[in-house]
């Protein structure tokens, strides 16, 4: 067994409300634990407005359900969710979205580490940092909603890395390891899956030796990924080496569009490259893995289907 260098993270909100005590931040379920990316301070270490913090929205309630948002984040982390029952040694690393202002830790995190953890796949939860491009919190404004993630798409590189170097501890095939990603962590899904060559940080330890390529993703309305005109944002240099991707959106999805999905499934298509996609007439945004009764609520099955499909999971009984 390898030896861990990192420390457990665990942040608890202690004493008086009123009083200098830090707020609440999300944590994972009893059983699991956070797990610090970086032996010290991130690269590209960026100021955030504040301490780190949780809330829920109760207002914009998702499926009749509020969203755990977490924010401020400066000290990215991954949690491990094992698989239920037998495990098929696929592992997927997901990526919440947020539009890089927040992350939506239970919409398009925990409650995506139940459904794959329930099919025997490790989930691998990152909380990447974020406020980060394209998002400039100092004008709550996106200048250049094309530009590279430069931190959070970090924060992703590392965490494949890591989980592949510690593949036989968990329990992990680190030949088959995905990505899987929501709006801006649709973005980060494309942005790891196109930038694997180009080293954005110096080496820290023996763990980045490691590749950072993910073996198959899954974007899910993702954005950023087309300009206005309708062209492939250069910062997703799709080639043939791009893993073999599944994507869905919904044509009603006025947050990013359909033509995200779209531009990215040709500039797949033309490299040749593995590529499914789904387009609903009704859907939104943001909708998760919640039940609604659009139909694009069952992309899960498809994405399992998709994955049996490419040799990710055995083929069902």
């Amino acid at each position: 067994m390898k030896p861990l260098w990192f420390a457990l993270f665990v942040v608890v909100a202690m004493g008086d409300p009123h009083a200098n005590a830090q707020p609440p931040t999300w944590q994972p379920s009893p059983g699991h634990s956070q797990i610090p990316l970086w032996p010290g301070t991130p690269p590209d270490a960026q100021p955030v407005p504040g301490p780190e913090y949780a809330t829920t929205d109760s207002k914009s309630l998702i499926a009749g359900k509020p969203m755990l948002a977490e924010t401020n984040v400066s000290q990215p982390t991954m949690t491990i969710y094992a698989p239920e029952g037998k495990n098929t040694g696929a592992a997927v690393v997901v990526f919440p979205g947020g539009g890089f202002q927040i992350l939506a830790m239970d919409l398009e995190g925990t409650e995506v580490c139940d459904w794959l953890t329930s099919r025997g796949i490790t989930c691998v939860l990152l909380k990447y940092r974020v406020p980060s491009e394209p998002y400039v919190w100092k004008c709550d404004c996106r200048p250049h909603n094309l530009a590279r993630s430069v931190p959070s798409l970090e924060d992703a590189q590392r965490t494949l890395r890591l989980v592949r170097f510690h593949a036989a501890e968990w329990h992990i095939d680190p030949k088959n390891l995905g990505v899987l990603g929501f709006s801006a962590g649709g973005y980060l899904v494309a942005e790891v899956s196109t930038s694997f060559k180009r080293r954005l940080y110096a080496p820290v330890d023996a763990a980045d030796r490691e590749s950072s390529r993910p073996d198959f993703a899954v974007a899910i309305y993702p954005g950023h990924l087309a300009t206005d005109a309708g062209a492939l944002n250069a910062n997703v240099p799709v080639s043939p080496e791009t893993p073999p991707t599944f994507l869905v959106q919904a044509e009603d999805d006025n947050v990013d569009g359909a033509k995200q999905s779209l531009v990215y499934y040709a500039a797949l298509k033309s490299a040749g490259v593995p590529v499914e996609m789904h387009l609903y007439a009704k859907g939104g945004h943001a909708f998760g893995l919640r039940s609604t009764s659009n139909p694009i609520t069952h992309w899960p099955e498809l994405a399992e289907t998709w994955m049996r499909t490419i040799g990710a999971l055995p083929v069902a009984d």
